[in-house]
């Protein structure tokens, strides 16, 4: 689809940001480096000067990963307040950040000797923990096979209170490792190296494919699922594919960088204002979600130098005061529920 006007401006303006905030976050940090040497230790790639080993060992696994988990949350974002026509859903809603939380700590405390495929105890537990979330929240919510928008907010929130208390225990119960496990929860990219740049990509470019090649269907979800089934959409399989597709985004972002929260819900948001058009939405939510970590990041490591600021603070700093803003807005409109008008 050739996206004009506006929207294609849109996107172009949000690509040269997304350019300009990696070469300010591969300039940023406690040694300071200019925008020509970054650029000349990228063109050079296996220059061995100190300069490149920062730039290409440090700092641009940082960088690329900070912005593919950026851009998974704000996908996921983007589908799940589409799903369940709802502005202040967010990746988490569903309790799969929840899941996928539980299998990074059980990595953590107990430290498995696991490998699978080149990747760790830490991520395959907390993948598997939040695909597993999904399993059962999607069986809790069926009913005869069908489960409706309501049942599956329910069903997340169950899980990801249950979940939490679990976490919560289990930190208590180890607690000889509760400052490694409470890093991981605020999340953070300072963990950050090319195998896991590697092991999120795949996941990031599959969910967002997937994601796009649905967004005809959300955008008929999004007028109601009565409406959607008119109009000729399989409703309970494009719902079941995009909200397991969101969990794969989520999953795959939670796994490689801890919790980080709200940029799911903002960026969508701050793109729908241009156009809630799904086939916009998602490649837009994708670049602002990217600009936004990756600055976050830059912000991050340039406050306190050599000291860091963990990402998840940054962005909770910044959506819980947005998130209170949704919420006043949809009360002054009336709206109240999962069910509420997009806005």
């Amino acid at each position: 689809m050739l996206l004009k006007g506006r929207r294609g401006a849109t996107i172009l303006i949000l690509f040269v940001a997304l350019l300009l905030s990696v070469l300010l976050s591969l300039c940023t940090g406690a040694v300071g480096i200019t925008p020509a040497e970054v650029v000349t230790a990228l063109v050079r790639g296996g220059d061995s000067s100190p300069v490149a080993g920062i730039i290409l060992d440090i700092r641009l696994p940082r960088v690329l990963l900070a912005a593919i988990t950026g851009s998974s949350l704000a996908v996921s974002g983007a589908i799940l307040q589409g799903v369940f026509m709802n502005p202040l859903a967010d990746p988490y809603v569903i309790g799969v950040s929840s899941g996928a939380s539980l299998g990074a700590v059980l990595a953590i405390i107990l430290h498995p000797p696991v490998a699978v495929a080149g990747l760790g105890a830490l991520p395959l537990f907390s993948m598997a923990g939040a695909f597993l979330t999904i399993l059962v929240v999607q069986r809790l919510s069926s009913v005869e096979g069908r489960a409706s928008v309501m049942s599956l907010l329910l069903a997340g929130v169950a899980a990801s209170a249950f979940l939490t208390a679990v976490i919560s225990a289990v930190t208590y119960l180890f607690g000889n490792r509760v400052h490694q496990v409470w890093l991981w929860m605020i999340g953070g990219f300072s963990h950050a190296r090319w195998e896991l740049v590697m092991m999120a990509l795949p996941y990031s470019i599959a969910g967002m494919a997937c994601s796009m090649a649905f967004a005809r269907d959300l955008n008929a979800l999004t007028l109601g699922e009565d409406t959607a089934a008119h109009l000729g959409i399989n409703v309970p399989l494009a719902r079941n594919v995009l909200v397991w597709t969101a969990a794969l985004l989520t999953g795959s972002a939670v796994s490689s960088s801890g919790m980080i929260g709200f940029v799911g819900m903002v960026t969508p948001h701050v793109c729908r204002i241009v156009s809630p058009d799904h086939r916009f939405l998602i490649p837009s939510s994708a670049l602002a979600g990217a600009v936004a970590t990756v600055l976050a990041d830059a912000v991050c490591r340039s406050v306190m130098p050599p000291q860091e600021i963990p990402v998840g603070i940054i962005t909770a700093l910044v959506g819980g005061p947005f998130f209170v803003y949704l919420s006043r807005c949809a009360q002054r409109a009336g709206r109240s529920g999962p069910g509420g008008v997009m806005g």
